[in-house]
C-alpha cells in the first residue's frame, strides 16, 4: 500500500505575479490547518512600477503564513503593522473577525532585478478563535531552530517536530518546516503530526519508491513513516497538524465555518465596513461572482 493518499499537480494561475496552487485542491480541502496553499513565483518586476503589489484586501477567519525563499515583500495592515518581509522569515496575520492588508514589492528589490519567491498559505483559525481580535507577529530566521545532519537541513517554522520547537505562535496543532536534502541522500520522514504532506520545491525524489516531481504536493497516509530519497539537490517544505475542527468555506478572501460570516463579511467590505491601511488609498474591490469552496 502506498503512503500517499493524494499527489496534487498545482494549479498555474496569474495573480499579478505567477502562482503554483496547490490547496484547496479536488480531492482535498485541507491538510491539518492548511486550507490554502500556495507557491509565488519566482518573478522579477520592473522598477519605478506597482506590478506585482497587492492593494489592500481583507481577510477573516484564518491565519496567513508568508515564507520567502528569495527576494523581499513589505507588509502593511489595519492594526498598524509595517513590516518587510525578507527570506527564512515567517510572518503570520491572524485575521480573526477582521484585517485588512497590503502586499508590495520593494522598490530596491525591483531595481536590482531580484526574483521574489516563496510559500504564503491560510489556516483555518479553531472555530473557538475564528472571531478573535485580529493580530500581527513577525519572526525573523535567526530565532527559528535550525539543524543539519546526514545531507538533511530542516527549518522549523512552526510546531514541535525533530527534537526542535518554534516560538511562532500556533493556534491550533500546526506542522511547518523547511527542508533540504543533498543528491543522493534518504531521510525517514516519521508520523510527526496527525495529518501530512510533502511539498517539492525544486528537485526531485522518491517517497516511497514513487517519484515526486518539483511543483507536487504529496499527501501521506495518517501514521505511516516515509522515506525521501533524493536523486538530486531538492527543495521541499512539510505540512500538515491536526485535523479540523468541522468543514470550512472558503469564499474570496474569506475563511469561516460559517456562511452567514462570510456574507457578512462581503457586505462590510462593499460597504465600507472594514479598518483602513493607514497611509494606503487603493483597495481591491469586493468580485461580483467569487467561487465559494
Amino acid at each position: 500500500m502506498s503512503a500517499i493518499r493524494y499527489l496534487i499537480d498545482p494549479a498555474v494561475a496569474d495573480v499579478g505575479f505567477p502562482v503554483q496552487r496547490l490547496l484547496p485542491a479536488a480531492v482535498t480541502p485541507a491538510v491539518g490547518p492548511f486550507v490554502f496553499l500556495d507557491h509565488m513565483g519566482p518573478a522579477r518586476f520592473a522598477a519605478a512600477t506597482t506590478a506585482g503589489d497587492v492593494r489592500p484586501h481583507p481577510h477573516i477567519g484564518l491565519a496567513t503564513v508568508t515564507y520567502l525563499f528569495s527576494g523581499a515583500m513589505m507588509h502593511r495592515d489595519s492594526l498598524g503593522s509595517v513590516q518587510r518581509i525578507e527570506p527564512g522569515a515567517v510572518n503570520l496575520m491572524a485575521a480573526g473577525r477582521g484585517i485588512v492588508h497590503s502586499e508590495r514589492v520593494p522598490e530596491d528589490i525591483r531595481a536590482a532585478g531580484a526574483a521574489v519567491e516563496g510559500m504564503q498559505m491560510w489556516l483555518a483559525l479553531p472555530k473557538a478563535l475564528e472571531d478573535m481580535a485580529p493580530e500581527f507577529l513577525h519572526y525573523p530566521e535567526e530565532v527559528l531552530p535550525q539543524r543539519e545532519a546526514r545531507g538533511v537541513w530542516l527549518h522549523l517554522l512552526l510546531g514541535e517536530a525533530f527534537g526542535m520547537r518554534s516560538p511562532v505562535r500556533c493556534y491550533s496543532g500546526t506542522l511547518f518546516a523547511a527542508a533540504r536534502l543533498g543528491a543522493g541522500t534518504a531521510w525517514s520522514f516519521e508520523p510527526v503530526a496527525v495529518e501530512r504532506a510533502v511539498y517539492v520545491v525544486s528537485g526531485a525524489l522518491a517517497l516511497d519508491g514513487t517519484p515526486v516531481g518539483a511543483g507536487q504536493l504529496a499527501v501521506l497516509e495518517p501514521g505511516a513513516t516515509v522515506v525521501l530519497q533524493a536523486g538530486e539537490a531538492t527543495r521541499l517544505m512539510l505540512l500538515g497538524g491536526d485535523a479540523l475542527d468541522g468543514p470550512r468555506y472558503l469564499h474570496w478572501n474569506f475563511v469561516s465555518s460559517r456562511r452567514e460570516a462570510i456574507v457578512a463579511a462581503r457586505e462590510a467590505w462593499q460597504n465600507g465596513r472594514f479598518p483602513p491601511v493607514p497611509g494606503e488609498m487603493e483597495f481591491i474591490p469586493l468580485p461580483p461572482s467569487a467561487r465559494w469552496r
